[in-house]
């Protein structure tokens, strides 16, 4: 427990001359250096609890292991039937996500089904279907699924456009994706989903892929004591009653060999779905491969062949989550800290060598030496009357830190519980979810910020309705603009990733019935907050600003700062995103995004103390923009991706879909990193002021 000293202010009966600065005393060294008591009975309490806590789980019955969330447990039977689904088809080269049948590929018996998705997938264009792929637990067997109509001109378009296009088809079993290797430079490289088709070298000609070789893994879970266990999936809880119930197998991975088989149409249509096939050894020559042109039927099957395997369930995802390249996340980190220290130095230097020193000599100094100071002034010194003056586009800055602190806070929330397994790629849509709910929910946050920071310029709560308003759509409103020109883009093509009306009200209807309700209720709770005192009066004339050039140069340049520490870990993501790479090194996110709160606080406080150095008392934009243009950079590096990694992104529409999504990302990171600068200069000026009075 922290004692602490009441501060006391010195009084003086003798007027002072003008503008004259006095040293006001710092808070108590007991405030900082206070001593802890000891306290035994909240010791006592701390033992006992423990005490019982080690007793519990000694003698507590054997519970059943949980997995973190994503999807349930399931284990099979011998001979069980498994239905395989489909989830849009994608490219690396378009972006533009269609739905699996919008190509003649087999369908099953009983009609498409849908399977409920939730918000995060819809936004993200995934559309999971049914498939007329369906293996029996542990039973080989290679199968016949249909044969198409004879191809007319707009099939054999679009099945070759597809190809050149690069489509994968994506396939799920048991909720995991359907796995293909192949060799390049003699390297094994990973991919997910198998592609629509292929394009020999020195050839034009264009070969569907229409027989696939599965290879299921397989664990037998005996059942039995169940341990506690953890992984980034679901969450279930086995009794000791129920495990033998549950003893089966468990699908632990699903892999596919593709190629491209010819048959013969008539053999095959006196066939049924299901019935048994040769099996093929892939790959098959050209001469016996399938090639996409007019009039040809194409037949459709595939083999299945379940092996088993040593992988439990818990790790059946680390296949797909393996981490390369950590040497660079932790280089990147070593890199940041080095910023950091170097900024933490000059941030001291400036705390304890110039601005202490200072006020410590013109404390020491008499009556007449201070008058005489008074009038050899420079520096931050000379904008005492001025520093606290209100800025112009007060409103929008307001509005521009409340929907900061927002982002910032969902930012935040969301990237620590994904560091923690809470938002699994097996959870899809996840963590999108995950984070517009937090958004909504924070407006109440938004709304105090943005009006108590208005209460405290303007000295009144008049007003504080508008300055909500406008925060709880400002951001909102900009994001909704652009996906509605970019939504606009992909209905023309037909595309999945195209939200339907309904979830486009859906959307609107959450904005305006949660979000705005809590940010206005957020913004009454400002009104009620005391207002944050300014340490000295305002002059009523504005002093004269010197001639200062290329400030605004300084602050472009702060940005590179901030963006040094997170430029690498942005590769990452941009690639997860466009190349279709699972991202789960939330850790290092985690660690990146604390370090980059740090740089822009530190950077923000340095330009600003040279703005008062310089005379300049129109800090308040400038401490925003020093930290928040690396938004700035990281569109740029976005623009440079597209540019020489994205290099096989084709058409207008991919690339404004790019460019639209680089403008809201950056736009977001521009008000989270400005709001970290402001804030924190905002307290360095406060702090700075208070240890001097004018009279």
């Amino acid at each position: 427990m922290l004692y602490c000293c009441a501060r006391r202010r010195r009084c003086s009966r003798r007027r002072a001359p003008p503008r004259q600065l006095r040293r006001r005393p710092l808070r108590c060294r007991a405030r900082l250096f206070g001593k802890v008591c000891p306290e035994p009975p909240i010791m006592v309490k701390g033992w006992v609890f423990s005490t019982l806590l080690v007793v519990f789980l000694v003698f507590a019955a054997p519970c059943g292991a949980f997995y973190l969330p994503g999807s349930y447990m399931h284990t099979y039977r011998q001979g069980e039937e498994i239905g395989a689904k489909v989830n849009s088809l994608t490219s690396i080269e378009t972006e533009l996500p269609f739905s699996y049948y919008s190509l003649p590929y087999c369908r099953p018996k009983d009609d498409i089904k849908k399977s409920a998705e939730n918000l995060g997938e819809l936004l993200m264009g995934d559309q999971i279907d049914n498939s007329p792929y369906r293996f029996r637990v542990n039973v080989n067997e290679s199968l016949y699924l249909c044969t198409t109509n004879p191809l007319d001109e707009a099939d054999v378009k679009l099945l070759k456009q597809r190809s050149r296009d690069l489509y994968q088809v994506n396939m799920i079993l048991d909720n995991l994706p359907v796995r293909r290797f192949t060799e390049q430079n003699g390297m094994t490289i990973q991919w997910t989903g198998y592609p629509v088709g292929y394009i020999p070298e020195g050839t034009n000609d264009v070969y569907i892929i229409n027989h696939l070789k599965f290879k299921v893994l397989v664990h037998k879970y005996e059942g039995g004591k169940v341990k506690v266990v953890g992984t980034g999936e679901g969450m279930e809880v086995i009794s000791e009653m129920d495990s033998d119930a549950n003893s089966g197998f468990e699908i632990v991975g699903f892999e596919v060999v593709p190629c491209s088989v010819k048959r013969d149409p008539k053999d095959m249509l006196k066939l049924k779905m299901y019935d048994k096939v040769n099996p093929v050894n892939c790959p098959v020559e050209l001469e016996k491969s399938q090639l996409i042109k007019e009039k040809e039927q194409i037949t459709f099957t595939y083999e299945v062949e379940f092996v088993n395997s040593d992988i439990r369930w818990p790790s059946r995802w680390d296949a797909y989550l393996k981490m390369e390249g950590s040497k660079i996340h932790w280089f990147s980190i070593m890199n940041s800290l080095m910023v950091i220290l170097f900024l933490a130095g000059i941030v001291f230097v400036i705390f304890l060598r110039t601005v202490r020193r200072d006020l410590t000599r013109y404390e020491e100094l008499d009556k007449e030496a201070q008058a005489q100071m008074n009038e050899e002034l420079s520096g931050w010194k000379l904008v005492v009357g001025d520093v606290f003056r209100e800025p112009t586009s007060s409103k929008l800055l307001c509005v521009m830190i409340g929907d900061g602190v927002q982002i910032l806070g969902m930012a935040i929330v969301t990237i620590f519980f994904a560091a923690f397994g809470f938002m699994s790629p097996a959870s899809r849509g996840m963590l999108l979810t995950g984070m517009i709910v937090l958004y909504m929910l924070l407006g109440i946050v938004a709304g105090y910020a943005s009006v108590r920071l208005w209460r405290t310029l303007k000295g009144t709560s008049e007003g504080w309705r508008p300055v909500s308003w406008s925060t709880a759509c400002f951001f909102p409103g900009i994001v909704f603009i652009v996906l509605t020109v970019l939504n606009f883009m992909l209905w023309t093509r037909n595309s999945t990733g195209a939200l339907p009306i309904s979830l486009f009200f859906g959307l609107l209807s959450l904005w305006f019935c949660v979000s705005m309700p809590l940010t206005l209720l957020g913004g009454f709770f400002g009104t009620r907050a005391e207002p944050i005192e300014f340490p000295v009066r305002t002059n009523q004339i504005p002093r004269e600003i010197p001639a200062k050039k290329y400030s605004w140069l300084f602050i472009l340049g702060a940005g590179t700062l901030p963006f040094g520490t997170l430029f690498i870990e942005l590769f990452f993501i941009l690639s997860s995103i466009w190349l279709g790479r699972f991202y789960y090194v939330f850790g290092f996110l985690l660690v990146v995004l604390l370090l980059l709160v740090v740089v822009c606080a530190e950077v923000s406080v340095v330009l600003t103390y040279m703005h008062l150095c310089a005379e300049d008392w129109r800090w308040w934009w400038k401490a925003f923009f020093a930290s928040g243009t690396v938004a700035l950079y990281v569109f740029l590096y976005s623009i440079n991706y597209l540019v020489f990694d994205l290099r096989s992104l084709s058409g207008p529409v991919s690339a404004m879909l790019y460019i639209g999504y680089s403008f809201i990302v950056s736009l977001a990171i521009m008000l989270a990193t400005g709001t970290v600068g402001f804030l924190t200069s905002f307290s360095f000026v406060h702090y700075l002021f208070s240890s001097v009075k004018i009279d």
